[in-house]
């Protein structure tokens, strides 16, 4: 979760919301509680490779299973993308499409050799975003304005719920530790106590980060910013630190592509199994133990994207497509015991809502590709 979402996504949320960006983050925070506590405790119940899609088989039925499934692949397959061209553009912006294709290829490599060393390189990854992060707060200390933080009478609450919306895309990450409940000891515990720490951790890193930024360049010089991590600390009198910002900016996506082809491959790994996809893709490896084969698919399929997709409008379609995944898995959720329903069903309401309040082209574009899975799995039964 703590990767390039804090640097990509501020500059369209503060465009959208305005000085209500903090209520949004606010809005993104809540309904990702909730989401991380229904897959927390379907989790522990089915400690499975694939995540929504196992829980909504079970709790709902094999076609809203299928759709789980289907939302997170091409979800987050739009997200590898966005990913793998945020470390283009930052790292070296001409050759920004070469850039990403190579970077989809080399985390892939890392994935195949295993999840062993995938974590050992996501902890380096975390660690070097954090200490940039952190050097961004400290610089922007001081510098800052308490007014630019106040909201304004008149703020367009259609835009605070898209701004949340979009703000989502960075939160979005917690999915990916239950869809490795094969791959962990003792999941029903590990995974449980897992998702809300890792949540946690990162509302706290995002809102103090975004505090910082909003009080040095103000709602409108947020929206208007193409690097607002890199603009911010540069307004705050330290230009200096803008490469350092830039290579950290890199860094952090590095560590989001690489969760995601994670993610997306043990998914991909479950809907195999059950025929909904090739069964070439349920292969694993006799040495490394993962779906080497849903690796290099899920490798081939980003690197394409890569080419031809928009960093923005990715967003936007991955968050519409992940929120109807959480939608399906708070629904699953509400299933499990009639007295712990409040939160299942404040998610489902809360994904629905800024899933649909999204900008409108993500909308239609997420309903047809949504449309395109239903038809697959309903021709499966027929």
């Amino acid at each position: 979760m703590i990767g390039a979402g804090i640097f990509v996504a501020l500059g369209p949320a503060a465009a959208a919301a305005g000085s209500g960006l903090l209520i949004g983050l606010a809005l993104a925070a809540a309904v990702a509680y909730c989401n991380a506590t229904s897959s927390a405790r379907l989790a522990a119940l089915y400690p499975q490779s694939g995540g929504t899609y196992v829980y909504g088989r079970e709790r709902l039925g094999a076609f809203w299973g299928h759709m789980a499934g289907w939302s997170f692949i091409v979800g987050k397959t739009a997200s590898c993308a966005a990913m793998a061209l945020t470390i283009g553009v930052y790292a070296w912006p001409e050759a920004a499409h070469a850039v990403a294709v190579g970077a989809v290829i080399a985390l892939t490599a890392v994935n195949y050799a295993g999840v062993q060393k995938s974590a050992l390189l996501t902890r380096i990854i975390v660690a070097t975003v954090l200490a940039v992060l952190a050097a961004v707060v400290v610089a922007l200390a001081g510098a800052g304005e308490a007014a630019r933080l106040s909201v304004a009478a008149d703020i367009d609450g259609w835009g605070v719920l898209q701004a949340a919306g979009l703000l989502f895309f960075a939160f979005a990450g917690y999915a990916r530790i239950a869809t490795l409940g094969e791959e962990v000891r003792d999941p029903a515990r590990t995974i449980v106590r897992a998702i809300p720490i890792a949540l946690g951790i990162t509302l706290l890193v995002y809102a103090t980060v975004a505090i910082a930024v909003l009080s040095v360049l103000g709602s409108t010089g947020l929206a208007s910013a193409t690097a607002p991590l890199a603009d911010a600390v540069t307004a705050a009198g330290h230009p200096e630190l803008g490469p350092v910002v830039r290579v950290g900016a890199a860094v952090a996506a590095l560590g989001s592509l690489l969760a995601l082809i994670l993610g997306v491959s043990r998914t991909t790994l479950a809907m195999a199994r059950d025929r909904y996809l090739p069964a070439t893709l349920a292969v694993v490896h006799p040495r490394f133990g993962g779906p080497h084969r849903a690796e290099v698919a899920v490798g081939v399929v980003v690197a394409v994207l890569v080419a031809v997709v928009d960093i923005r409008g990715a967003i936007g379609f991955s968050s519409f497509a992940v929120l109807i995944y959480y939608a399906i898995a708070n629904a699953s959720a509400w299933t499990l015991q009639p007295r712990r329903r409040v939160i299942p069903a404040l998610g489902l309401a809360g994904c629905l809502l800024l899933a649909f309040t999204l900008p409108a082209t993500s909308v239609l574009i997420g309903l047809a590709v949504i449309a395109v899975g239903a038809m697959l799995v309903c021709s499966r039964h027929s």
